[in-house]
């Protein structure tokens, strides 16, 4: 028998992101790429800004070389965040709760599942690190990561029965290093629970997908916060 398709479309060559195509899961349009053979599965829950950022997709590519299928879903339906003062992010957020989004990943989650996949993961940054907070806490996945998180809370923490790791920065009023210390302690508190917690020095919230490319700094900080994610996926989504 065949094994899952990761991109049952033929792949696009795409140069800054190698074999990739889109297709519908779950009612959603996704940005996928990876080896159709992959019985692991990573979604990627993007930041405000939505599955189009450049650096998301580079980051896509990097995970999909470790052997995984990658799939970014537009949770924002086209309509991702702008800076535009007609529209600031809190009215725009009440269009795209994280709550919908969390309804939204589970739709993924069984378009995969019934694609074939036997292991799945998620990474979240910024909004998406709330909703896959809410994956992990159903247990709908095997494995979460969150980086640079928004609205995730204690109490999220405390319900949390996936493994689970969290990359913080040392710069971020959305998630700071004191809240992020906070849901430590909780993980440390419950063995039961599989995780991994981890300040970055000097950088700033968002600095995984929204660093300067031309700045070495904020480039290693990236990469060593994407070699993290990898690491866990590697060690739960098998």
């Amino acid at each position: 028998m065949a094994g899952p398709q990761c991109c049952s479309n033929p792949p696009i060559i795409n140069t800054s992101c190698g074999s990739d195509c889109a297709e519908n899961y779950g009612g959603l349009n996704a940005y996928v790429t990876g080896s159709p053979n992959s019985k692991h599965a990573i979604l990627l829950a993007s930041d405000v800004f939505g599955y189009g950022a450049p650096n998301l997709r580079k980051l896509a590519g990097r995970v999909a070389a470790s052997g995984f299928c990658v799939v970014i879903p537009d949770f924002f339906h086209g309509d991702p965040f702008v800076y535009d003062n007609n529209r600031p992010l809190a009215v725009w957020l009440k269009d795209h709760g994280t709550d919908k989004g969390f309804e939204d990943a589970k739709s993924v989650i069984d378009a995969l599942i019934r694609k074939g996949f036997s292991a799945i993961g998620a990474a979240g940054f910024c909004w998406g690190a709330k909703v896959v907070t809410e994956l992990a806490k159903s247990e709908f996945i095997q494995a979460a990561v969150l980086l640079h998180p928004s609205f995730t809370t204690v109490d999220d923490i405390e319900g949390v029965k996936s493994p689970i790791a969290i990359l913080g920065a040392e710069i971020d009023n959305y998630s700071p290093p004191e809240l992020v210390k906070k849901f430590e302690d909780i993980l440390k508190a419950r063995p039961e629970v599989d995780s991994y917690v981890k300040i970055f020095p000097k950088v700033a919230h968002g600095w995984v997908v929204r660093y300067d490319a031309d700045d070495e700094a904020a480039a290693k900080s990236s990469e060593e916060a994407q070699n993290d994610m990898l690491q866990w996926f590697a060690k739960h989504v098998k």
